[in-house]
């Protein structure tokens, strides 16, 4: 429906918000047939917001439809929100289950916080700024916006299908491009983490449809041609005071007696209070009596020792973590080679909101030559830019091992280490996989990296450990294909 040329003013917004609320009562009971048509289309899209909303979290679907996005993401608490009346009687018919109200987002305020907003058929709302101020005041620090719209290149071809009638009418359209999002997300204080796009071709054909969907579809350059986009945001948080935090710092241990004393000398004090957590995994020299001494020797400071299980550095790390009392965990090699005074910056930086997981990078600054072997630098290299392409988000150094999250991110993680199909032996890929899982904002934190002192590295074998970390990959990028949900 095109707006009457004579109106103007915001009497035009108005008469455009009753043309799109008029074709949507004239579509209402036939939209669950149209949708049957084209079950292929939906089963692709209910499995991606599985993939983005985590479940049991309070819900909020914005332009809900019948109900379908709010019964795909299997909420704790479901609010859907359609701008007629007679959309939400089909959608209590089909999902009674979840609550409805009515009015268009960018005039109406819904009321209370959400842990994820799914905003569907944002080409229809009049004043999409507007919709996306009034959905910031129901945001918390971890609210996740998913802004689920088609791919502006599709519209001739989606115009074709409705005249052909193949393809539900629909009434006239935004058509923003992946800048506009940006933009006005931006504008209303959020920012965007991540865009991701679906059905390269939505309609099935055997074999063909599953090729284009599972692979062409997450092809550089090609995934921008799919009709679907997922625009993932968080709001922007006010920036937080480190003075309020706790710290849990984790020091992974196995043959580090050289190192124990120097580590407890040179970290900080952290935030409210700072515990140091050793984890001895096991070893063979004296580094669990070094950490007795310096429990002994220093009883002003909160010194604990862990027994690591003695399988690998992640489950030593893991073991730390659970056993972690504060606010915030920060892993600390014990080989010292990323310097303990360089975590306030970490503290910093997570304290102020500028990320939600830091990840430390050595590769900013120049490294002494015994510090890091050329080929480990070349393989980092390789695996950061893969990385990067798997998550949506740039990493410079995956594995370096300071990486700081807080507490309750963490027990959100849990249940995603050793889900992607191969044991991570180091803990950095369960880390980054799990925050990308959660939509969470890594960061990367450029730090001086130096020889160690004492000890010698466990980074060693290092075609075995590539082999690895490619199979991490490539499982974890097959789940992710498939919107795997544990």
């Amino acid at each position: 429906m095109q707006t009457d040329p004579a109106i103007v003013g915001p009497e035009a917004l108005a008469a455009r918000r009753q043309g799109t609320a008029d074709a949507q009562r004239r579509v209402a009971e036939a939209r669950r047939g149209w949708m049957e048509r084209r079950s292929y289309f939906y089963i692709l899209m209910r499995q991606a917001l599985a993939f983005f909303v985590e479940p049991r979290e309070r819900v909020l679907s914005v332009r809900c439809q019948d109900g379908w996005m709010l019964e795909a993401v299997e909420p704790r608490e479901g609010v859907g929100l359609e701008i007629t009346g007679e959309m939400v009687e089909v959608a209590k018919k089909q999902h009674p289950r979840f609550r409805y109200e009515v009015g268009f987002a960018d005039t109406f305020q819904p009321q209370g916080e959400f842990d994820a907003i799914i905003v569907a058929d944002p080409g229809e709302t009049v004043d999409l700024q507007q919709e996306f101020e009034n959905l910031r005041r129901c945001c918390h620090r971890g609210t996740r916006l998913c802004v689920y719209g088609y791919n502006s290149l599709w519209e001739a071809p989606l115009k074709l299908a409705e005249q052909l009638g193949l393809k539900m009418p629909q009434p006239e359209q935004n058509w923003l491009t992946e800048f506009d999002f940006r933009n006005l997300l931006e504008l209303a204080g959020f920012e965007v983490i991540k865009v991701h796009y679906a059905a390269l071709l939505p309609f099935r054909v055997p074999l063909v449809s599953r090729f284009c969907n599972n692979v062409l579809a997450h092809v550089p350059g090609l995934r921008r041609l799919c009709l679907i986009h997922f625009i993932i945001a968080r709001p922007v948080p006010e920036s937080g005071r480190a003075s309020g935090l706790s710290v849990s710092v984790v020091v992974p241990c196995r043959n580090e007696e050289g190192n124990i004393e120097a580590a407890v000398q040179r970290i900080p004090a952290l935030g409210t209070q700072t515990e140091i957590i050793f984890c001895d995994d096991q070893s063979t020299d004296k580094t669990r009596a070094e950490i007795e001494r310096m429990m002994r020797a220093h009883p002003e400071k909160n010194i604990r020792l862990v027994e690591g299980p003695g399988i690998c550095k992640a489950k030593n790390v893991w073991a730390g973590f659970d056993a972690a009392k504060n606010d915030i965990l920060m892993i600390l090699d014990a080989d010292l080679t990323v310097m303990p005074e360089a975590l306030p910056g970490f503290l910093d930086a997570i304290a102020s909101n500028r990320g939600e997981c830091i990840n430390g990078s050595r590769l900013v600054y120049p490294i002494p030559r015994e510090a890091m072997k050329v080929t480990n630098r070349a393989g980092n290299v390789v695996f950061s830019w893969l990385f990067s392409l798997l998550l949506g988000q740039r990493i410079k150094d995956t594995l370096c091992g300071t990486k700081v999250l807080r507490r309750d991110d963490w027990l959100r993680m849990r249940k995603y280490v050793d889900y992607w199909g191969v044991s991570d032996r180091w803990g950095d890929y369960d880390l980054l996989l799990g925050a990308a899982k959660l939509n969470m904002r890594i960061v990367d934190l450029p730090v001086h990296y130096q020889e160690r002192v004492a000890g010698v590295s466990k980074m060693t074998r290092v075609l075995h450990n590539a082999k690895i970390m490619l199979a991490i990959m490539w499982k974890a990028s097959v789940k992710m294909r498939r919107y795997g949900r544990p």
